[in-house]
């Protein structure tokens, strides 16, 4: 990869963010001593831009960059093994003496190599000892070296000598070494592809111990296992936007930024081991990161990955896409702020844990939500062909869980699906995924069961042949916050414009499907006015229901105790008068809140009807409320600009509430009883 030279010097920028820093550098406070020197170990896999990021810290202030002090002893270790790992320049290495055709002018640089890691550190920290200051040294390292290293103390294992010469030299001088770790990540396939243009050094090997991504996550652990401060970066965010992405860096790393990072010396330098001939060419061409608008459409490469290369591409991938989840471009890629100002409403929900999986017993896996995935051949992706539930977790219990299966299943069979999971599959995997999440309460589960993955792109459900896949996502989220409602003070609501409920001639609504654009268009209409929601009306005219949940109006007759204000805070009395309407469901489906409303309404003796009710009517209703899983009842205030009843929360509604709360404590035939977790 080429790094184009800069056509203009970009100042200083605010940063944005922090990067993640999993044990965050902490310099201790000893008043005895009065320099820090910050040894920096960053780690990546070959054809990662870290030479360009060694020359960046080499041209800043106070500060020793070495190149790879692992390397000479690691080729002793390895060519010539079962690996086949071989360099033209591997014999010259080894002995410290340059090649016959090498300039003589760069013997040292051979010479040089002769030294263990733990002398060239030694080395380093004497030379910023003597300039009197503290300072940096970064040592540039592949993963594939991390065997030869040892993380409990940050030093090369097996050697003392320097190690211990080292130690007493900075005691001395009254100077602490801060050790921390960087890794520094790039996409697997651009990896490969620049990999395979340097055949010529390595003899095409595509080995994954030779290319050594995998070996990252190794590094990474044992890093964390010590206790050391972790920072991971990601190479393309680095090319992108070097400047603020160097900023933070530092930041993280607590040492000084200096501008001076963007840019370097065109051609060869200092720090550069004897094999740089053969592998910086590009960056030899470069003097500094490309800092400018067009920066990732000046380095774009298209890459070919040859066959030989894709298993490594297979065992690579899950690696780089764990360690890409700790960069900053993956904590900050949200590209707004969502309507509760919290990227999540509960902190838990960032760690929350997943399941995904197809038919069988050991097909299911419980992930963490940002490494959980769907083939993009999966009829979800492909077509939105999945039917879902959304259930409610109260102390200790699933409330309406066989309802909610049950209609999960009619909507499967409805839809055609094949090869389906069994009820008991779909029943364990809950009670694991809850277990996992430690969820017993306070929780809500969307329970999505697609058609499952196509072995081909294709709207043809010929060609799902793997059985269906069933997505758990559990997450901590009160009945009342930022996803739902407030059901108290009550919502707002419009009436949808263009968007109607369709009849069952055209798609039967009574599939609880995943073709949701005719709910997300009016829900976005509802966001654009300010509402809570829209209703959506039939083809003819009459109300259906909500684009999220059923709809409920209340009519009183003249001699209705709520006319006087008459209630029973307790939920007893007299209901003679008040009528609660819901819409049929031959244009929506038929909830199953909305069903126990109904069974509740008998019990409490309040008379309702089902039918066919019209917009107007809910203009001039005395009480208007929703019902759904998520949010439970919800009164309406406010309908396309009117006020409804009194403008406040109704009495029935009030009433059917406190039901309904009841009923989630005391009827216990209605839940399924969560098994201990241990």
């Amino acid at each position: 990869t080429s790094y184009p030279t800069p056509t203009t010097t970009t100042p200083l920028v605010k940063s944005r963010h922090k990067w993640k820093v999993l044990s965050p550098v902490k310099v201790p406070h000893l008043s005895n001593m009065t320099k820090t020197i910050t040894v920096i170990h960053c780690w990546s896999a070959p054809r990662s831009r870290s030479t360009a990021l060694l020359y960046s810290f080499e041209a800043r202030r106070n500060t020793v960059a070495l190149d790879e002090p692992l390397y000479r002893r690691w080729l002793r270790e390895n060519c010539g093994g079962a690996l086949g790992i071989s360099r033209p320049y591997e014999e010259a290495l080894l002995a410290g003496i340059p090649p016959v055709d090498e300039d003589a002018s760069d013997a040292w640089r051979w010479e040089r190599e002769q030294q263990c890691f733990n002398e060239r550190i030694c080395n380093a920290v004497d030379t910023l000892l003597n300039k009197n200051v503290g300072g940096v040294i970064f040592a540039k390292q592949m993963a594939k070296f991390a065997p030869l290293f040892d993380f409990e103390s940050n030093w090369e294992g097996g050697e003392s000598k320097w190690k211990d010469k080292c130690l007493e030299l900075v005691l001395g001088k009254n100077v602490q070494l801060v050790h921390c770790h960087v890794l520094l990540v790039r996409d697997p396939v651009s990896v490969l592809g620049s990999w395979m243009n340097s055949s010529d050094v390595h003899g095409s090997n595509p080995h994954p111990d030779e290319i050594g991504i995998t070996q990252l996550l190794d590094v990474y652990a044992k890093a964390i296992g010590g206790n050391h401060a972790v920072v991971v970066i990601d190479s393309d965010d680095l090319a992108h936007d070097p400047c603020t992405s160097l900023q933070d860096l530092c930041s993280s790393l607590s040492i000084d930024y200096d501008e001076s990072m963007l840019q370097w010396e065109a051609g060869s330098h200092e720090c550069d081991g004897p094999w740089s001939k053969w592998w910086y060419l590009n960056v030899w061409k470069s003097s500094g990161w490309n800092v400018g608008d067009d920066n990732g459409a000046s380095q774009n490469r298209y890459r070919v990955v040859p066959p030989a290369l894709l298993s490594t591409l297979r065992l690579s991938m899950p690696a780089y896409t764990f360690l890409h989840t700790l960069t900053t471009s993956h904590k900050n890629r949200a590209l707004t702020t969502p309507p509760s100002g919290k990227l999540y409403e509960d902190p838990r929900n960032e760690h929350v844990l997943v399941y995904v999986g197809t038919p069988g017993r050991t097909s299911g896996n419980i992930v963490p939500r940002d490494l959980a995935k769907i083939s993009p051949f999966d009829s979800s992706v492909q077509g939105g062909d999945a039917c879902w539930e959304g259930v409610r977790v109260y102390n200790g219990r699933i409330f309406h869980l066989d309802h909610h299966l049950n209609r999960l299943f009619r909507s499967a069979k409805a839809l055609g699906f094949e090869n389906v999971h069994s009820r008991k599959e779909i029943t364990e995997a809950i009670f694991h995924v809850l277990a996992a999440n430690g969820m017993r309460n306070g929780a809500h589960m969307r329970l999505t069961l697609t058609r499952g993955e196509k072995c081909t792109s294709s709207m043809n459900p010929y060609f799902n042949i793997y059985g269906t896949t069933l997505i758990i996502l559990p997450e901590w989220k009160p009945t009342e916050g930022a996803t739902t409602y407030d059901n108290q003070k009550g919502v707002s609501l419009i009436t949808a414009g263009a968007c109607r409920r369709s009849p069952p001639s055209t798609l039967d609504n009574k599939i609880h499907h995943n073709n949701m654009i005719q709910n997300i268009l009016p829900k976005i209409q509802a966001n654009l006015a300010g509402a809570a929601d829209s209703i959506m009306l039939d083809t003819e005219g009459f109300v259906s229901e909500t684009n999220a949940t059923n709809i409920f109006m209340v009519r009183y007759d003249s001699h209705c105790c709520y006319k006087q204000n008459d209630l029973d805070s307790t939920g007893e009395g007299d209901y003679s008068g008040a009528v609660l309407l819901t819409p049929t469901a031959d244009h929506c489906l038929p909830g199953i809140t909305r069903e126990t409303v109904l069974i509740l309404a008998k019990e409490l003796g309040i008379e309702y009807e089902v039918r066919r009710v019209s917009l107007s009517e809910f203009y001039a209703a005395d009480e208007v409320f929703t019902t759904g899983t998520m949010g439970e009842l919800t009164p309406v205030t406010m309908i396309d600009g009117r006020v409804i009843g009194s403008g406040k929360k109704g009495a029935v509604t009030e009433q059917l509430q406190h039901a309904y709360k009841r009923s989630i404590e005391t009827r216990l035939d209605w839940s399924t009883e969560i098994p201990p977790f241990c």
